[in-house]
């Protein structure tokens, strides 16, 4: 019997065709990466992935959007307190001894653009020997002004046009009947002896000061000491701050504790968004006119828009957002206390760091060119945000480099400034408030 060939013929040819074309699809596609094209620049947007593969992967959880509940944020609600200058930072200016030192800093930070610093009253170091006791006789038995520095530091924002936030936490071993067995982050015995306290910063400062924030990360350890966090026992230490302040000053804003970003349910840390929810069902929503978060990047850019309870991401705070709504409270602004990403040395340039990747690990390159985006995104995707502080500045010395958290930096403690420094300079000079 005769078959024709001619079938097969069509058949080998058709398949050599379709083969050209999906090599020549392929090759557009590695170009188009190659030189972060259209395709590379949507995996970017949607994943905040630089490398093809981790954006092929990121593309996969990006679909998971799909097919759960999204936060509801409710964007038409711009709440007053996020139209605010949204450019700040953290400082540890208390940590220079040469006052000089110290206005060096806050000139570099107001030219830079950036409007607000987040500086740290630690009770520890004013009120330090006893209720009511502001003289410092740690190293002169004479004693001297414990405010003395502070009132520095509050000299030279107004000197420098800048706003402090001003951030209530470190109790002083005094506050517990166990010192600090605890450790030094535990929270007093008493809460009344913190809110006195930041009634006294209050007070001293009245008028010149205005935000206060109360506490930091009570949601993970150790910030709120060596024992399980205790979300309404920080709502109560909360209230009552609140209460004291706005005694002081009823224009006082009053910032709740920065949350960090977790998903750990173990007592010694707990999610932050199981925390927010506890604290407003133990009556927190009286007591706090802005709340307050950590948005760190960690291990992708500023555009991830995965959106899980379970991602931590830079976009993390729209399901505290999520819950901010759910409970009535649309009309409260979010301030991110701490924003960055690591641009931590690897092993060869430095091999004595400890927990070298506990933050992500960027370069300074990247970490240049993302900080700018992350200020862009809130201000053309997130109107319920208001204050970003970059963490952190500088430290008044070289003695931590071991440690990975060390490398948010901004400025090396001799002053040199990294990259990051001019690039949010560049960004905000065209982009000024309001």
């Amino acid at each position: 019997m005769y078959t024709s060939k001619r079938p097969l013929v069509h058949l080998s040819r058709r398949l050599w065709i379709a083969g050209l074309v999906f090599l020549l699809l392929l090759a557009g596609l590695v170009a188009d990466l190659a030189a972060h094209g259209l395709v590379w620049q949507q995996g970017w947007y949607l994943t905040g992935e630089e490398e093809p593969l981790a954006q092929a992967r990121g593309f996969v959880e990006w679909l998971g959007n799909f097919t759960r509940r999204l936060p509801d944020t409710r964007p038409e609600v711009v709440p007053a307190l996020a139209q605010v200058n949204p450019y700040g930072i953290n400082t540890f200016l208390q940590q220079e001894v040469e006052p000089e030192k110290r206005e060096r800093q806050v000139q570099m930070i107001a030219d830079a653009g950036i409007h607000w610093i987040r500086q740290e009253f630690p009770w520890a170091d004013i009120e330090i020997h006893g209720r009511g006791d502001f003289i410092d006789r740690r190293n002169d038995p004479n004693g001297v002004d414990a405010w003395a520095k502070y009132d520095h530091i509050v000299d030279l924002a107004e000197q420098y046009g800048l706003e402090i936030q001003v951030r209530l936490s470190s109790p002083p071993d005094w506050s517990r009947a166990d010192g600090h067995a605890r450790g030094y982050f535990a929270p007093p015995d008493d809460f009344d002896d913190y809110a006195s306290f930041a009634a006294a910063v209050a007070e001293r400062y009245r008028g010149r000061l205005r935000t206060f924030q109360v506490w930091n990360e009570p949601n993970i350890y150790p910030e709120w000491g060596e024992q399980p966090v205790d979300p309404e026992a920080y709502t109560d230490l909360l209230c009552r701050t609140y209460r004291a302040l706005k005694a002081v000053d009823p224009e006082i804003v009053v910032i709740a504790g920065a949350l960090a970003q977790t998903i750990s349910l173990d007592g010694r840390d707990l999610s932050d968004l199981i925390f927010l929810q506890r604290m407003y069902d133990a009556g927190a929503a009286e007591c706090f006119d802005v709340m307050s978060v950590q948005a760190y990047g960690l291990f992708s850019g500023p555009t991830d828009r995965r959106m899980r309870p379970t991602t931590i991401n830079i976009a993390r705070h729209l399901w505290i957002r999520d819950i901010m709504v759910q409970n009535g409270d649309a009309d409260t602004a979010i301030w991110i206390s701490e924003m960055n990403w690591n641009p931590v040395p690897g092993p060869e340039e430095a091999p004595d760091i400890a927990n070298r990747f506990n933050y992500g690990q960027v370069t300074l390159d990247q970490q240049a060119r993302w900080v700018p985006l992350a200020y862009e995104r809130a201000r053309q995707e997130w109107p319920w945000v208001g204050v970003i502080n970059f963490w952190f500045f500088k430290r008044a010395d070289d003695s931590e480099r071991n440690q990975s958290w060390v490398y948010f930096r901004m400025v090396e403690p001799d002053f040199t400034p990294l990259p990051v420094y001019d690039a949010l300079r560049d960004y905000i000079a065209p982009h000024p408030f309001p």
